[in-house]
């Protein structure tokens, strides 16, 4: 049983007359006695007394017209509903975020700055790697990035002010953490020696911190020696994998709270070894529409 049906019945029983009624409905008068015959075949009874005239609707027509009522109005409201909310959601400004990020930052961040209203993430970021956050601006795929950032970014010349804008959110440093043992030691602690090197879960080298990590042990005057036993993606993954003592990983501090399931986190080495970032907010320098741009000036006086 298809809507319109109901609705022809409706016209039928407003008019009293199958030309009029048709016209209404805009078919031709076959159509539209095939489909109120079609209707009473899958009711299972005779809305309509086609021997007087005007047409009358039989006891079991009055019934049912009542419900058609009901329910084209239900369907008319509920459509107008969905039409307000595919209007709200088109209007809310599209984010790209790093899953840490989004888990750790975003939501407490969007709220202290009123603006969680007017944001939409876009679920789709959850499998972008590094650059590909940018990529994502440029194709329209979302409006402003939320990532980490620092300035050995082997694609960090990308981000110039003829092509992106941006406003540095907060601070954050990358911890070097272990799992503890008994005594409240890391099991794996830096720097590590030639012949038993620190085993480590990296970080995915296209992403945010990996580069930024690498940079940072370049500079310092005692090596690491390091064992790289995994790569990956997510901040939530390195943490999962280090809690459970394959070896030690660099988080976001925001992460290194503690945990009961596999015992707490401890450092695995002094705030020599800490790794500086930013958490920026990027869009394009040529914002795609008007509400951006008076969000990003509320983010930037906010910022000042």
């Amino acid at each position: 049983m298809e809507i319109r049906w109901l609705e022809d019945f409706m016209a039928l029983a407003r008019t009293r007359h199958f030309s009029r009624a048709a016209e209404l409905q805009h078919v031709s008068q076959p159509t539209f006695s095939r489909r109120i015959k079609l209707l009473e075949e899958a009711m299972g009874a005779t809305l309509i007394n086609r021997q007087t005239l005007p047409l009358s609707l039989t006891p079991a027509g009055e019934v049912f017209v009542d419900l058609c009522e009901r329910v084209t109005r239900d369907v008319r409201e509920t459509k107008d509903r969905i039409h307000d909310m595919e209007a709200e959601a088109s209007a809310r400004i599209s984010v790209g975020s790093t899953q840490g990020l989004f888990s750790h930052f975003y939501q407490g961040w969007a709220q202290r700055a009123g603006v969680a209203e007017r944001l939409q993430l876009n679920l789709k970021a959850t499998n972008w790697v590094g650059e590909q956050f940018l990529d994502a601006l440029d194709n329209g795929d979302c409006d402003l990035v939320l990532c980490y950032w620092h300035q050995d970014l082997p694609w960090g010349e990308r981000l110039t002010r003829e092509r992106y804008e941006s406003i540095t959110l907060a601070r954050e440093s990358l911890v070097p953490v272990s799992v503890a043992d008994e005594g409240g030691q890391p099991r794996f602690g830096l720097p590590g020696s030639t012949e038993q090197p620190v085993p480590l879960i990296a970080y995915h080298p296209r992403g945010f911190l990996q580069s930024a990590i690498e940079a940072h042990l370049s500079r310092k005057k005692v090596s690491a020696n390091l064992l790289p036993l995994n790569e990956n993606t997510q901040s939530a993954s390195i943490k999962a994998l280090v809690k459970q003592g394959f070896g030690m990983g660099w988080l976001p501090q925001r992460m290194t709270e503690k945990s009961e399931q596999f015992g707490s986190l401890a450092r695995a080495g002094g705030e020599q070894w800490d790794v500086a970032l930013e958490i920026r907010l990027i869009r394009l320098h040529e914002p795609r529409s008007d509400d951006l741009l008076t969000l990003w000036k509320t983010l930037e006086s906010q910022d000042a």
